[in-house]
Formats: structure tokens, sequence, C-alpha cells
């Protein structure tokens, strides 16, 4: 029997969300396709019944994962920085910011996935430039430039070293960087 259109589009949602997740929690390359179809409850055999390729589904995953960033930054309000420089999104990079988990990787994606990391890194950037108060637009997007790289940069390196407290101390680091003052 055949699917209809909106099981599809669900399956294909389903497929994507947990692409996202599997992406940021092991990285692309070391993520086959059966890896991601599992995770999505389903068999391999269906994967190109809703993708062209892998490339497709990495770019439509990164535009989740970064969604699901936006949506909770934005919510954070002026804790924005606070909430991405947390131990919380340090130790569970599945449902972090995929410009910290995979973003060594998206620097060699196709254009469609540098794109869709291009508009991640620039919507982060807008609301980090919120949080500067009563300053010139300019000069509040390159402080935001600044911190939202700062903060992509301390949140892999707080992962990479093997030092808890070394780790804590990089997080603590970047955000009191960011304060005003």
């Amino acid at each position: 029997m055949r699917k209809s259109r909106e099981e599809a589009a669900r399956t294909r949602e389903r497929i994507v969300t947990a692409a996202a997740g599997e992406f940021r929690k092991h990285g692309v390359v070391a993520t086959g396709l059966n890896d991601l179809m599992k995770a999505a409850g389903l068999t391999h055999g269906g994967f190109y019944k809703h993708f062209e390729s892998k490339d497709q589904l990495v770019a439509e995953a990164c535009a989740e994962a970064v969604r699901a960033l936006i949506e909770k930054m934005s919510a954070a309000g002026q804790g924005a920085g606070a909430v991405y420089l947390s131990t919380g999104h340090r130790d569970n990079p599945a449902a972090g910011c995929p410009l910290a988990a995979i973003g060594s990787e998206l620097s060699r994606g196709d254009e469609k996935t540098r794109v869709v990391a291009t508009d991640g890194f620039l919507q982060l950037v807008e609301i980090m430039a919120g949080q500067f108060g009563e300053i010139p637009p300019e000069v509040a997007r390159r402080r935001a430039l600044v911190a939202v790289s700062t903060m992509i940069g301390a949140l892999t390196m707080s992962r990479i070293v093997t030092d808890p407290g070394l780790s804590g101390e990089i997080l603590r680091s970047a955000e009191e960087s960011m304060a005003p003052g």
C-alpha cells in the first residue's frame, strides 16, 4: 500500500530530525545511511524515496538543527550567550549547535549546506547583536560577529579538552569576555 503525501512528509521530517541529531552526535562522515534510517525507525532501503543524496539530507538536517538552535536562543532573550555557553549545551551535542558540533565537516559540504550554515551563523549574529543595548547597529554587528565566533570556538574547545575544569573555564571565560564593560 502506498503512503499518502502527508505520511511521506511526516516520514521525511522524521528522517531529517533524526539525521540532525545523529550528525551532531557522531559527525557527518561517521554516520552512515543505515545509522540514519535506524535512528528514524526505518530501514535504509527507503532513503532514496525521500532524498537524492546524503548531501541533500545534510543540508536539510543542518537547517533543522539551526532552526531549533535559533528558537532556543531567541527564547533565552538577554541570556542567549549563557544558554549557548552552558555545560548542558556542551554535554549534549546531538541537540546543540551544528556549527560547533560539525562545523569542520560543514565547511567541506556542498554549496547548499554551506549556505544553510552561513544563514544559521548570521541568525546567531543577529540575535547576539540585539544583546548589546544602545550602540550603533554596525558596532553591534561587529561585536556580535566576534561574540558568535568566540561562542562556537569556546563550545568546540570545551568539548575537545580532557580536563573538566579547563572545559568549564573555557565556557566561563568566553561568557565573561562578552559581558558589557
